[in-house]
């Protein structure tokens, strides 16, 4: 268990220099926004591209640990939506908690860290997790809270989700990687090596630009952000461990992979949905910087917990 938490802790490490450098004004948001962006398109991107190069879409796709996934992030969904309507909450409200609840900082947190606490295996889980929580669960939220607000789902929606999934890099490297796999051609050397030196920069920039991203965050409605956090850091890995081994009986390394996933903190990208449909984007922040601190010391617990699996 310390062995464990001690591997965390350069991981937490840079984002706490992040968010460091963040608040004292040495790296303002202009600054953040630009390495998030450098992330975002070039660094995660090389570094998804060259993981799915090197796998089948077999591999990814496994339906057992793909369903067992959307199961409690169904369950999770619904039980967060019922505790928000029982405040009295709007629809919209109860909406965008429940998102917050289910999707996890796979990208920026998970990708660099559990590849490498989790071992070379795990890549595949990783992706099918990254796959399932940027589409279907984003797409479920904009459709849902479309439909709560208008009514009715508006006819051009789907094409407007279809261009967001395709002008979303990390969604486009995977799709491309796994196009170039299923080609069975090999990664040419000189690529490869590309791939390999601006990947190895993801890692450290996307765990300093979580941080500094954070700087900025205040914590607002704590009962609501601390429910929200208890959901995410504990009920939605609790819910996925269940359901991967009692329920769909999936392969236990595999479901390691799946639970230590689900116990990530909320992704960045929550806060993005939040803002741009105007639903409780002050309490949304507060949830990604309260349940980012706090994973600091459950991700190791859970970690130590699924390498027992």
């Amino acid at each position: 268990m310390i062995e464990i938490f001690l591997k965390t802790l350069p991981f937490f490490g840079l984002i706490g220099l992040g968010y460091g450098a963040g608040r004292s004004g040495f790296f303002p948001p202009e600054a953040t926004a630009y390495l998030t962006k450098f992330v975002f398109y070039f660094a995660l991107s090389a570094m998804l591209f060259g993981f799915a190069a090197n796998l089948s879409l077999a591999e990814v796709f496994d339906l057992r640990a793909a369903g067992a996934y959307l199961w409690a992030g169904a369950m999770l969904y619904i039980t967060v939506m019922g505790v928000a309507f029982l405040r009295r909450a709007a629809m919209t409200e109860a909406l965008i908690e429940a998102h917050t609840s289910v999707n996890g900082n796979t990208g920026f947190l998970g990708v660099p860290m559990l590849v490498v606490l989790l071992g070379a295996s795990s890549v595949p889980t990783v992706l099918l997790v990254l796959t399932i929580d940027m589409i279907i669960f984003s797409t479920l939220f904009v459709m849902l809270v479309t439909l709560a607000r208008d009514g009715r789902v508006d006819a051009t929606l789907p094409r407007k989700l279809f261009v967001a999934v395709l002008k979303n890099p990390m969604v486009m490297a995977m799709a491309l990687g796994l196009t170039w796999s299923g080609t069975g051609w090999q990664v040419p050397v000189i690529a490869n090596e590309f791939l390999t030196l601006l990947g190895a920069a993801a890692t450290p920039c996307a765990l300093f630009a979580i941080g500094a991203s954070l700087a900025d965050k205040k914590v607002e409605r704590l009962k609501v952000v601390s429910w929200l956090t208890f959901g995410k850091l504990v009920l939605h890995p609790t819910l996925v461990a269940f359901s991967a081994l009692v329920l769909f009986r999936v392969d236990p390394q595999v479901a390691g992979v799946l639970v230590a996933a689900a116990a990530l903190p909320v992704a960045g990208n929550v806060f993005i949905l939040a803002q741009h449909y105007n639903t409780g984007p002050a309490r949304v922040s507060a949830a990604i910087l309260v349940s980012t601190l706090v994973s600091i010391a459950t991700v190791p617990v859970v970690i130590a917990w699924v390498t027992g699996f």
